[in-house]
């Protein structure tokens, strides 16, 4: 997929799993300790989870972009290069010999060399940081993110050209997202309309098109294949790529129901799917030791209870609440 959106940290274990024929949170999470995976900002920007091995061509196509992004809040908070430079130096001083910090602890350094070390600039120190490709995600502490120096982390790897990394973008993009547009492309890479364009003129020989509706879709030639999902249900975690991975969203779900499954600033809920439409939201809710979810469908689904509650357990088992549900949720 290269690359998997991921503000919500727990609910982005649950996008790959979900996506997994067997796998659990414990296993997600020895992998994101290992620096298999890692949780950093690339690309529009936003917080995204990365295979180890994309990182840096990834960083190499985006930094630039999200330099652009945040130059005019910089400003506002009085951050210069020559800033960022002194903060950068400081930071990988302090993580030298596999040092993994919060956040917080790295606000602390930076306040004791006397630089005004905020929540707000701590956002942009960090995130300079992780584009410039100094740090990553390092081991989680509890509930807390760490970070760790990239090259401490991750093997060094060969620099690519430019072309062949917008090719790579491109080949992951539409093999996980087929059928999409290139404004589709467009939003989720970050990048240029020129550039994405670019992007798929390099693959275009693996990439069929698809003329049956308004937009213009490409579909990855691996795609091309019939699928029956026999009305299987499946309980998608916030932010999912299913639903935000699109700057066009129509096709999956209804104009009308778009304010119940993500809001005008941007927070994407839990939501169901069913035979590839978006039919309602959910979510979870903690009663001593078992977890409940609670789901709201739009409109009534031709679907029987049994594949809901075998969405439901799924999840369940994912995040080793092993009190499985013999009765479906309520449906409003």
């Amino acid at each position: 997929m290269g690359a998997i959106q991921a503000q919500d940290y727990g609910m982005s274990k649950w996008a790959i799993g979900v996506r997994l024929k067997s796998a659990t949170v414990g296993d997600i999470e020895a992998a994101l300790d290992r620096g298999c995976i890692l949780r950093t900002h690339v690309m529009r920007p936003t917080w995204h989870l990365v295979a180890a091995e994309d990182i840096r061509w990834m960083l190499q196509l985006s930094k630039e972009h999200i330099k652009s992004t945040s130059a005019s809040r910089d400003r506002d908070l009085e951050i210069t290069e020559e800033l960022y430079f002194k903060c950068n130096r400081i930071i990988t001083g302090i993580l030298e010999g596999n040092n993994h910090l919060t956040r917080q602890e790295i606000a602390f350094e930076l306040t004791k060399a006397g630089i005004i070390a905020d929540t707000s600039r701590m956002i942009h120190f960090l995130m300079r940081a992780e584009i410039e490709g100094i740090v990553c995600s390092g081991i989680d502490r509890g509930n807390k993110q760490t970070y760790a120096l990239l090259d401490e982390r991750v093997p060094p790897a060969k620099t690519i050209h430019r072309e062949e990394a917008l090719a790579l973008l491109a080949t992951k993009y539409f093999r996980s997202h087929s059928p999409a547009s290139l404004q589709d492309f467009v939003w989720w890479s970050g990048l240029s309309v020129g550039n994405a364009k670019q992007a798929i003129h390099l693959i275009r020989p693996e990439l069929l098109t698809d003329h049956s509706c308004d937009s213009h879709l490409f579909i990855h030639q691996s795609c091309n294949k019939e699928f029956h999902s026999g009305g299987l249900i499946h309980f998608l975690p916030a932010f999912d790529e299913y639903i935000i991975g699109y700057k066009d969203r129509t096709s999956i779900l209804a104009a009308e129901h778009q304010p119940e499954a993500f809001s005008k600033n941007g927070i994407f809920h839990p939501v169901i799917m069913q035979n590839g439409k978006i039919v309602g939201v959910w979510k979870k809710t903690a009663n001593k030791d078992r977890i409940n979810i609670q789901s709201s469908f739009f409109e009534s689904i031709n679907s029987s209870e049994d594949r809901i509650i075998l969405a439901m357990n799924k999840y369940k088992a994912f995040i080793g609440n092993f009190q499985k549900e013999t009765a479906p949720p309520k449906k409003n």
